[in-house]
């Protein structure tokens, strides 16, 4: 049967104490939200129906372009209210499948069971066992261990809020069963709220199977009411990626210190130093090295590239066989081959470096591109910005740039061509030939120094 999945998403989340609607706020890099999306899409699903609520049109905003439906719930009149404004854009006797938005870490494979468990029935609940239940729907069984009702943490006796297994909040609901069972809802509770979990106690009433499939690791279907709780998502979702690294083999010295914001590639051999920030999309290849205190994002790192400690790199792409610091900076737009090598105190920008050169400390070097084997001296400034617009320096293969030296761009280096240290370059160089630009020194014999004057 196919399949359409609503995503709830509606909720102000004034527990959060922010201006920012609480599905956008950011777990691993990027909105609790968009890890919902990810996880629907992997389903391949017919439709994903998203409903907004609070900031509706800033949710679409940082949304878009993903081929979603979005669906407005003016009046917040819970779950069951926003699950009916979505009736009328149904795919016609589609099953469907309610995710929210606060519970971000629910895997491909715990929902694939859900929907395995639910072929033969027509409600089907994802349950979990807290440790602490408080807050949460309790499932509700008779005598024969079969669900019947869900009640809310407000609604429930002294009896069933003793109850351990919990709502996690996913439902499914078979497609013949939907207008029916949504049409049986009310709000006739202590919140005076349209309760989609209300559909359990309606579909068994009416003797129609019901499920609940039991998630086995509750920290998956753990909700985010406050900052409190995301920052305990955060840490989930840390130790899952963490403990994925080192099942493909990845040395971490420290595997509470290492921060992954998004997806973390490794080839063999990779080793990781403590306290490293990786953001994004970052791939890194067979024994490339991380020393401690680097944020690396949205990077390549080709094999036996050693990265030094105190490094930042950003939208980057570095080759086999690289050293990269310490304390040193790649901006977006930096491309390095192979065997290259850039020091401590060294910021690039939009620099394309050629295989076998070297930047090895103290220099800026953007808007740039580099050709093979060159050597770039010490404080060395590729000197870019008019106050108006960005220029290029080229140097080309087999260059030496003396150590203090300003190469005013636009500028090419002739290849082979040696730049004098302490020069500043304002002109084209001609290849295989010695260029400075020094004023010239002379010694002042009358010169005195300044004395301080006495304080009075």
């Amino acid at each position: 049967m196919a399949l359409s999945i609503i995503i709830l998403a509606a909720g102000q989340g004034t527990r959060m104490k922010s201006n920012r609607p609480k599905v956008l706020h950011h777990l691993a890099g990027k909105p609790m939200l968009q890890h919902v999306v990810d996880t629907s899409r992997v389903l391949d699903p017919d439709q994903i129906i998203v409903v907004v609520g609070h900031k509706a049109d800033l949710v679409k905003e940082v949304m878009s372009g993903q081929a979603l439906t979005f669906i407005e719930q003016n009046q917040l009149l819970g779950t069951g209210h926003a699950v009916a404004q979505c009736l009328p854009i149904l795919n016609s006797g589609n099953d469907v499948l309610v995710l929210t938005a606060d519970v971000p870490l629910v895997t491909q494979t715990t929902i694939g069971l859900l929907l395995k468990d639910s072929t033969d029935v027509d409600v089907n609940v994802l349950s979990f066992m807290p440790a602490n239940p408080f807050g949460y729907g309790r499932i509700v069984r008779n005598s024969n261990q079969t669900v019947c009702a869900i009640v809310e943490q407000k609604d429930a006796s002294q009896f069933e809020q003793a109850i351990i297994e919990s709502n996690s909040g996913i439902i499914f609901i078979a497609g013949s069963r939907v207008d029916q069972l949504i049409g049986l809802l009310d709000n006739n509770n202590a919140q005076s709220e349209y309760y989609l979990t209300d559909v359990i106690k309606h579909a068994s009433t009416m003797g129609q199977r019901v499920n609940a499939t039991i998630c086995t690791d509750p920290n998956e279907v753990n909700g985010v009411n406050n900052q409190q709780q995301l920052s305990e998502v955060e840490s989930h979702y840390r130790k899952r990626q963490v403990d994925k690294l080192m099942i493909e083999g990845v040395k971490l010295y420290d595997p509470t210190r290492i921060d992954i914001r998004g997806e973390l590639t490794v080839g063999k051999d990779v080793v990781i130093d403590i306290n490293c920030i990786f953001e994004g999309e970052v791939s890194l290849g067979d024994n490339v090295h991380i020393g401690a205190n680097c944020i690396i994002r949205h990077t390549k790192i080709e094999s036996n590239t050693n990265i030094l400690p105190m490094t930042m790199i950003d939208e980057s792409i570095i080759g086999h066989n690289a050293n990269i610091g310490p304390f040193s900076r790649l901006r977006p737009g930096t491309e390095c081959s192979d065997d290259i090598k850039i020091g401590n105190f060294v910021e690039t920008k939009k620099a394309l470096i050629g295989k076998g050169s070297k930047v090895s400390h103290l220099s800026y070097v953007g808007d740039a591109t580099i050709g093979k084997n060159v050597n770039i001296g010490a404080g060395t400034i590729t000197c870019n910005y008019d106050g108006a617009n960005k220029f290029q320096t080229i140097i080309e293969d087999d260059v030496f740039i003396g150590s203090d030296t300003q190469l005013v761009a636009p500028v090419t280096i002739g290849q082979g061509a040696t730049i004098g240290a302490g020069s500043t370059i304002t002109r084209n160089t001609p290849e295989q030939q010695l260029t400075l630009s020094r004023s010239k020194q002379v010694s002042i014999s009358s010169w005195k120094k300044p004395i301080k004057a006495e304080k009075g």
